[in-house]
């Protein structure tokens, strides 16, 4: 029986024939469109060269986002989320679910986290030894823990998460233009070949078949380059889209949803004139995200603006508070008050109201 390790090489080998496939196909293509169709083909000098810059845009930029979606390593936790080696050292001691859970809540105490597990317990990955951050999930393909992960795609070869998942998006967008603008220029050659119109060449089959692979490759793309956007408007990964986020009130399927807008900005960033470029522009670190305020859990403190204290916060633009909330508590609640655009709440300055405001507890 072969070891392990080369077991795992030629896995590693396998893994890369989806990518290969794709790499000679599109390769192919390049030589069906530039030289057999619009050398040998093609009659007009005008329809030659305007043909040729818009494939050869859509070809760079196809190419730029297939790359980047394929070498860009996923992101995994920090070394926060790793347990102290006394507490590791105990955790692995102890047999009984109940102790490690109560090791995980100790070490957690300090650290961001919003989600749980079905059973509401920590998330921990005994393969990687890392409490999970919310969002991350253990890739068996990849053997690590990614953050915010999606799926892992043979297509790319990699596991799609927070550090590539602008990436995929765009990767998926530009194969779809290169795909429908190679169709519909190649229709009406497509036609005259079918019809013989043209008189028969060498250029008649690659004609004939990259027609019928860029519409093949358009509607298996465009389904999933439209669900791909639905989840980006809805904040959701494909994880959570089937399976929601569980959180100590219970499962929440929109509990990351901060509304269209800011769906839309949290994968491709604050500045538009970015977002059609694949560079990385996603917004937060991977390991903590912004959540619409869910019901009220009894373990959450609880902040109460009075009437005496709002005009003085209004003033100085802060929000006095009965006990002392994390920074990312403190961007959660300035999230939820001034931009939530699901609940469309504000907070208002009349001196006869009284505000209570719920958060979660990181403790």
């Amino acid at each position: 029986m072969a070891p392990s390790h080369v077991l795992r090489c030629c896995q590693r080998g396998l893994a890369w024939i989806p990518v290969i496939f794709i790499a000679l196909v599109v390769c192919w293509s390049y030589y069906a469109y530039v030289v057999e169709l619009c050398i040998y083909t093609i009659p007009s000098t005008g329809e030659k060269i305007i043909y040729l810059v818009v494939f050869h845009l859509s070809f760079i930029m196809f190419v730029w986002s297939y790359w980047k979606t394929i070498f860009t390593r996923p992101a995994n936790p920090s070394k926060e989320f790793c347990l102290p080696k006394a507490e590791k050292e105990q955790y692995e001691k102890e047999e009984r679910p109940e102790a490690q859970q109560e090791i995980l809540k100790r070490v957690a105490s300090s650290l961001p986290l919003y989600t749980r597990t079905g059973a509401g317990a920590i998330r921990y990955c005994d393969r990687c030894q890392v409490i999970k951050p919310d969002r991350c999930h253990h890739c068996s393909a990849c053997d690590m823990c990614v953050l915010k992960m999606d799926h892992h795609c043979p297509w790319v070869n990699n596991c799609v998460g927070f550090s590539n998942y602008k990436f995929f998006i765009l990767f998926l967008a530009y194969s779809l233009i290169y795909c429908l603008f190679i169709a519909a220029t190649v229709l009406q050659y497509f036609i005259k070949f079918w019809t013989s119109d043209l008189p028969d060449s060498h250029a008649k089959f690659h004609v004939l078949f990259l027609f019928f692979v860029a519409a093949m490759f358009c509607i298996s793309i465009l389904s999933l380059f439209t669900y791909h956007l639905w989840l980006v408007g809805k904040n959701r990964s494909t994880i959570e889209a089937f399976r929601a986020p569980v959180f100590r009130n219970g499962p929440d399927k929109n509990g990351f949803s901060l509304g269209f807008t800011k769906n839309i900005a949290q994968v491709f960033g604050d500045q538009k004139k970015y977002w059609l470029l694949p560079v990385f522009t996603s917004q937060g670190d991977g390991l903590t995200f912004p959540t619409r305020l869910v019901a009220s859990d009894p373990e959450q403190p609880t902040v109460v603006l009075h009437p005496d204290t709002q005009s003085k916060s209004a003033e100085d633009g802060s929000i006095q508070q009965s006990s002392p909330l994390s920074e990312s508590q403190n961007r959660l609640l300035d999230n939820h008050v001034h931009t939530n655009e699901d609940q469309g709440n504000a907070l208002k300055s009349d001196e006869s109201e009284t505000i209570t405001i719920s958060m979660e507890s990181e403790s």
